[in-house]
């Protein structure tokens, strides 16, 4: 395994999210099951927000993950643009992809602060909760997709 794996990883999860929920358009943007959920865009917007979480967590932290998740969501809520969010998510993808491209295996195998966030873990553990996240997200997003009577197309490849 060598850093570029784990970068592809990071790009395949995007390419995962992107295919499953390109049936969502801008009109869907603020579509939502039930008021207390987070709409289309704000649920993009958590996926892109968590990718610089992990990032900022593992690598520009020294105390570990932010845990403010209150504060956190503040951003999330304010989004109201699906195109708004894919942006950020473009940017955070293209971002978390250049960081794990950047480090060496020794690098990637230094360990997280002890802490309640995979306290102790290598640092490489953050691409599989990454894809993991993701894919939790996009699953929402397909759920959301068939009840505004859409039909998401499979993430894992072009049909």
């Amino acid at each position: 395994m060598t850093p570029a794996v784990f970068a592809q990883a990071l790009r395949e999860t995007k390419d995962f999210f992107d295919r499953s929920t390109r049936c969502l358009t801008e009109e869907h943007s603020d579509y939502t099951p039930n008021e207390e959920l987070m709409t289309v865009a704000q649920q993009v917007a958590h996926v892109a927000q968590t990718f610089d979480w992990f990032i900022d967590g593992a690598f520009n932290r020294p105390d570990g993950f932010d845990m403010n998740f209150e504060g956190l969501m503040k951003s999330v809520v304010a989004v109201e643009s699906l195109q708004a969010a894919r942006e950020w998510l473009d940017k955070s993808v293209a971002s978390a992809v250049q960081t794990i491209a950047s480090k060496t295996m020794e690098e990637l195998m230094e360990r997280l602060p002890e802490g309640p966030i995979m306290g102790g873990e290598p640092k490489l553990t953050i691409v599989s909760a990454i894809g993991d996240h993701t894919a939790h997200h996009r699953g929402v997003l397909t759920v959301y997709s068939r009840m505004a009577g859409l039909v998401p197309p499979m993430p894992y490849m072009d049909m």
